[in-house]
């Protein structure tokens, strides 16, 4: 059932968000997280997301534009290291308390209430139109990589932000892809130098079939979104995905999950 569940998400996700900043990784890492520790989901997402975003490379990979990517890649690629090191040192705190329902012994960990929260913050984004349609000055693409990388680093959020960055600079859609992809293949690059060397040290096994079985329907995905890419709107599973953050992230929270 998790692989049916995994990779239906992964196939949709890929698909229906090709061109949105509210991406792949977000729809993912909840479901992943349904399976796996928390941490071992954000790896096995940043895996699935960085594969996924391979392929895109292939497809749009020539419509880069160099001077944005650097402007904003630079930056997301130092903080994303930033992000990720907070997030190793979030695995290691110990509870902050606990509490019993019905017999059932429940645990606050610090990391799940930081992603928790995490998560219930960008879904408030995508429920407000005033956030959805937020864009910043081409001038603050440097901070714009910075604030990207770290939550990219730190929980998987990279698109949104990015997404309100880039938006500004002009680009085709094409270029405006293909640079997004770029950048966050760099993100992922830097964030999972720091994930899967913890996860070895932790002796946690991934699992590597669903990895790859949710990588394959994310390529397929990506095929089917290019083939739809002038045709589709995405504002239906973009508040399905919010909602599910909500639900996700409040769970987090109280240690329920």
């Amino acid at each position: 059932m998790d692989y049916f569940i995994i990779c239906i998400f992964a196939l949709l996700g890929s698909a229906l968000t090709l061109f949105s900043g509210f991406g792949l990784g977000t729809l993912l890492l909840p479901v992943f997280g349904l399976f796996f520790p928390l941490e071992v989901a954000i790896t096995m997402t940043s895996i699935v997301h960085f594969s996924n975003n391979c392929i895109k490379f292939i497809f749009f990979g020539k419509q880069i534009n160099k001077n944005v990517m650097l402007k904003f890649g630079i930056p997301a690629i130092m903080f994303a290291f930033l992000g990720a090191f907070i997030l190793k040192k979030l695995t290691t705190m110990q509870p902050l308390f606990q509490y019993s329902i019905n017999g059932r012994f429940f645990e606050v960990m610090p990391i799940k209430i930081s992603i928790g929260l995490l998560l219930i913050v960008f879904a408030t984004i995508e429920f407000i139109p005033r956030f959805k349609n937020l864009e910043f000055n081409e001038k603050y693409l440097s901070v714009g990589g910075a604030l990207s990388g770290f939550f990219g680093g730190l929980s998987g959020h990279q698109g949104a932000l990015r997404t309100a960055f880039l938006i500004r600079t002009n680009l085709s859609k094409q270029a405006f892809i293909a640079t997004g992809v770029g950048i966050a293949c760099l993100v992922d690059i830097s964030r999972l130098t720091i994930y899967i060397p913890q996860i070895i040290q932790n002796d946690t096994q991934l699992n590597y079939g669903l990895i790859l079985s949710a990588t394959l329907c994310a390529f397929l995905g990506v095929y089917f979104g290019n083939k739809m890419l002038q045709k589709i709107t995405i504002t239906t599973i973009q508040n399905s995905v919010a909602a599910l953050l909500f639900i996700f992230g409040g769970l987090l929270i109280f240690g329920l999950i």
